[in-house]
């Protein structure tokens, strides 16, 4: 019998899940234990491999008896037994029987099964040049039968048909390659025990968490606020685990390089926190790393990001737009969670009142002068004036998170009475402070925005021999409350220039400007790079705000004015 294929037969263990820390990116923190048997060399074997990111594997024995030395990963050859499918599979399952066999000339004769010739892992061995990696046994297309003249050799694509004058077997073992783990134990010249105590933690990408709030509100200034969590497993199957589902994202340094523990080329985000009071702190104890000292920024840089193409296949469901990795860490904690791989789960995790308050907001943002948007070809202009034609006044309420969990980015469902109004999304907002989530557009609230040129000033201004023209223009926005209430209304101008001033005690913001970051990379609107700015712009122009809180009663009319100028070379 084949040597390795014989070692191969020790069975392997397979290491139940404990515990799991689920990150809404989808990186989990998975920890492994339980008592596993040990194989006549004093280790524990195991069947599964993770494919953890690079420094966060670790492993760990918690028997008094043992120590752990290493831990080892291979491809090992495995028997398994399969349902014989095909007749030469058939043929090979049933070794030693009496068989009547028709070949393709449909002669019959009868025989009894020797054996299907190979050449097995150790012949393989002894053959190859050295250090050539494991192979699986060679099967030739033949098999040997014992007829009445002496041993038939026949090809297996000969035989047309096969009649068992004795029971046949079904099942039939075939060599293969299986990945396999191997936490070596020191037992400090003691007999090793037969099982041992043994466990595994790591960080993977595989399983993410969704979060999902319903807002019920009253009209009254009081909400009730659910959470509800959907669980997307491609991890691997979980049975009466604790689950903790993570707010916020904490950023490690290799978070696109695998662990070559894993023998492959996956990559997955990194996020790694749990709490101190769970079973994840006691894995520190008594563990080894498959880190090692190193430069890893130039071990792995050429690794980095290679795998990502792989670990993309994983469907682990929408992303939330809008989520950022700036929360501060938060955990819930469920128990006697069992998801199988594969499967979803919506659970309810949270529910508690706040208070809130109604708002109805106004932005208006900059546009491109007309010197510049001259130059636009048609589409981009008609895109424009789409862009700019209507500005809507939006209702928003504004919630006090005075509750015990802070809020987390998430689809909104908002409800008045049983009654949908509508689906926003919210923002990470701390325990304490306040978040603006939308309900709709405000048709009771009208508006009319006019800008008009007011004076224009030739060679106003001098740099680097640019000679610029000076524009003053003067705007205006004028409301109307159709609605039955007074309202809390927040409006925000802005413009490219420079504000001069405002009416209605409006705060006036200038954003940039000459030596400073004249604006954020992320910032800019869509179509600003439809033009080449030239840099004496920044030198004379920066973008300007103006910022009204007022109060409209019902049916009341107020105008918001503002004057402002910008610089242009012709």
């Amino acid at each position: 019998m084949d040597a390795k294929l014989q070692a191969a037969e020790t069975p392997l263990a397979n290491m139940p899940v404990k515990e799991i820390t689920v990150f809404k990116d989808g990186h989990a923190f998975v920890l492994h234990e339980g008592l596993m048997p040990v194989n006549n060399r004093g280790n524990v074997v195991l069947d599964y491999l993770p494919r953890p990111i690079i420094g966060t594997f670790w492993a760990y024995t918690s028997d008094p008896r043992a120590q752990l030395s290493c831990v080892t990963t291979e491809q090992r050859v495995v028997s398994i037994d399969h349902t014989a499918l095909t007749v030469p599979e058939l043929i090979e399952a049933n070794i030693g029987k009496k068989v009547q066999i028709t070949d393709n000339y449909n002669k019959s004769f009868q025989a009894t099964i020797l054996r299907v010739p190979a050449r097995d892992s150790d012949e393989l061995d002894r053959t190859n040049p050295p250090n050539t990696p494991d192979q699986l046994p060679q099967k030739s297309q033949l098999v040997l039968l014992q007829v009445d003249e002496g041993v038939k050799v026949m090809p297996l694509d000969r035989i047309q048909q096969i009649t068992f004058l004795e029971t046949p077997q079904s099942d039939f073992a075939q060599a293969e390659f299986r990945p396999a783990m191997t936490l070596k134990l020191d037992w400090t010249s003691q007999k090793p025990s037969a099982q041992a105590n043994v466990g595994l933690f790591y960080v993977e990408k595989g399983i993410r968490w969704i979060p999902g709030y319903r807002v019920e509100i009253d009209g009254q200034g009081n909400a009730l606020l659910k959470l509800q969590a959907t669980l997307v497993n491609e991890l691997a199957d979980l049975q009466d685990v604790k689950a903790h589902l993570v707010i916020g994202v904490p950023r490690f340094k290799f978070e696109d390089t695998v662990d070559p523990v894993s023998l492959q080329q996956t990559v997955a985000r990194l996020s790694n926190a749990f709490r101190s009071s769970s079973r994840s702190a006691y894995a520190y104890s008594n563990a080894i790393a498959s880190q090692v000292a190193g430069d890893y920024d130039e071990m792995f840089r050429s690794a980095e990001g290679a795998a990502d193409r792989q670990a993309a296949g994983l469907d682990l469901g929408p992303e939330v737009s809008g989520s950022d990795k700036n929360e501060d860490l938060f955990v819930f904690t469920l128990d006697h969670v069992t998801l199988k791989k594969g499967a979803r789960m919506v659970v309810p995790l949270a529910e508690y009142k706040l208070t809130y308050q109604d708002v109805y907001k106004l932005n208006i943002p900059f546009a491109p002068p007309p010197e510049v948007r001259y130059r636009f070809n048609g589409s981009q202009q008609d895109e424009l004036a789409k862009l700019f034609s209507k500005p809507k006044v939006k209702h928003y309420i504004r919630m006090k998170n005075n509750g015990e969990y802070p809020i987390t980015t998430a689809p909104a469902l908002i409800l008045r009475d049983g009654r949908l109004i509508a689906q926003g999304m919210t923002k990470y907002t701390a325990i304490g402070a306040q978040c603006d989530l939308e309900l709709t557009t405000a048709v009771d609230i009208t508006l009319d925005l006019k800008d008009l040129e007011t004076n224009r000033q030739a060679n106003a201004a001098n740099w680097g021999g640019h000679s610029c023209d000076r524009f003053d223009l003067a705007g205006a926005i004028a409301l109307t409350n159709h609605l039955t209430k007074t309202i809390d209304l927040e409006v925000a101008r802005s413009i490219l220039g420079n504000i001069d001033d405002a009416n209605q005690q409006g705060e006036i913001e200038q954003i940039g400007g000459h030596g400073n970051n004249w604006m954020a990379e992320n910032a800019y609107p869509y179509w600003w790079h439809w033009y080449n700015w030239p840099y004496w712009w920044y030198r004379f122009n920066t973008i300007g705000r103006v910022n009204w809180k007022i109060q409209l009663e019902p049916d009341q009319k107020l105008t918001l004015q503002y004057n402002w100028h910008y610089f242009w070379d012709w």
